[in-house]
C-alpha cells in the first residue's frame, strides 16, 4: 500500500493535475471516479496504472479487477494520500493515468466544432460532452482554448474524451481540416470544405439559418469572443435569439443550443 505522498506514481499524478505541459510531454492524462474509469474501461482505453483506496465502491472494484484481468497495475494508497490527490469534495477512491491516444478524425466529416478562446474548463468540458452526445464527428482545439485533457476537463466531458477525435492544432491546420472536410448529407456526392459558422451576437438566427450543410461551428471564448484567426476562417455569424434581458450566454449553454439546432435541422423531428 502506498502511505507516502513522495510515492514516484503520487508525483506523476501530481504532475499531471497541474501542467499541460507535463501532459504534453508524457502523453498522458488523468481520470477521477468510478464512472469515468468506468467508462475508460469499457472504451479500451489504455491505462499506465490506477490507484485505489479501502473506501472504494463494489461498482469501482468491478473496474479495478477489470483492468488486473489485462495486465495493468493497480495499486491500493491510504484513504489520506487519496484524498489529498482529489480534486473533489467527496473522493470516491479511484484514479487511473491514462496514456494520450488520439481518436483519428474521419476522412469525411460533416459537423466539427472548434471551441476557441475557451478558458473555463467547465465550459469546455460542457462543449466536449455535447459534442458528443449532438454527433459531432471532430473537435478541433486552437492554441488559445484551455488543455482539454486537464482534470477538470475531463471531469465535465463526463466520457467525451473516449467517445470523440478531440486533436489540439495551429489555425494553419484548422484551416486545412475545413477545407478538405465535407461530404453531402445525403450520401450522393462528396462536397470539399465546411462553411465556417461562428455564434456572434451580430449574426443572423440561428432558425433562419440553413444548418443541414456541412459545417464547422465556433464557439468564441467567455470574456473576449472569438479571436481574429477564428474571424479569418468564418463564412457566417450566427446568434441565439434572446427574449429575456440577457445580453449572452456562457460558451456551454450557447454551443450546446447551436449544435442541436443542427441536429434538429438535420433530423426527421
Amino acid at each position: 500500500m502506498i502511505t507516502s505522498n513522495q510515492n514516484s506514481k503520487i508525483k506523476i499524478i501530481r504532475a499531471l493535475q497541474g501542467r499541460a505541459k507535463e501532459r504534453r510531454e508524457t502523453g498522458a492524462f488523468l481520470v477521477e471516479g468510478v464512472r469515468l474509469v468506468e467508462e475508460a474501461v469499457n472504451s479500451n482505453w489504455r491505462f499506465q496504472f490506477a490507484l485505489f483506496d479501502e473506501v472504494l465502491s463494489e461498482r469501482g472494484m468491478a473496474q479495478i479487477e477489470s483492468l488486473k484481468s489485462r495486465g495493468i497495475e493497480c495499486e491500493m494508497v491510504s484513504t489520506n494520500v487519496m484524498r489529498s490527490l482529489s480534486e473533489t469534495e467527496t473522493p470516491q477512491g479511484i484514479l487511473g493515468v491514462l496514456n494520450s491516444t488520439q481518436i483519428p478524425i474521419p476522412n469525411h466529416c460533416n459537423f466539427i466544432l472548434i471551441p476557441d478562446q475557451i478558458r473555463d474548463p467547465g465550459n469546455l468540458g460542457t462543449l466536449l460532452r455535447t459534442a458528443a452526445a449532438a454527433g459531432v464527428q471532430a473537435v478541433l482545439i486552437p492554441p488559445e482554448t484551455t488543455d482539454a485533457f486537464a482534470p477538470k476537463v475531463v471531469r465535465s466531458g463526463m466520457g467525451a474524451h473516449f467517445r470523440l477525435p478531440i486533436h489540439s492544432m495551429t489555425w494553419d491546420e484548422i484551416n486545412q481540416v475545413i477545407k478538405l472536410a465535407g461530404v453531402a448529407l445525403s450520401g450522393e456526392a462528396v462536397a470539399k470544405g465546411l462553411q465556417v459558422f461562428l455564434a456572434d451576437m451580430n449574426g443572423q438566427s440561428c432558425w433562419e439559418t440553413d444548418l443541414r450543410q456541412p459545417a464547422a461551428l465556433i464557439i468564441g471564448g467567455e470574456a473576449e469572443g472569438a479571436s481574429e484567426s477564428a474571424r479569418k476562417l468564418t463564412n457566417q455569424k450566427i446568434k441565439i435569439p434572446m427574449i429575456g434581458k440577457i445580453e449572452s450566454l456562457n460558451a456551454g449553454a450557447a454551443g450546446s443550443i447551436l449544435m442541436f439546432e443542427v441536429v434538429r435541422q438535420r433530423s426527421n423531428f
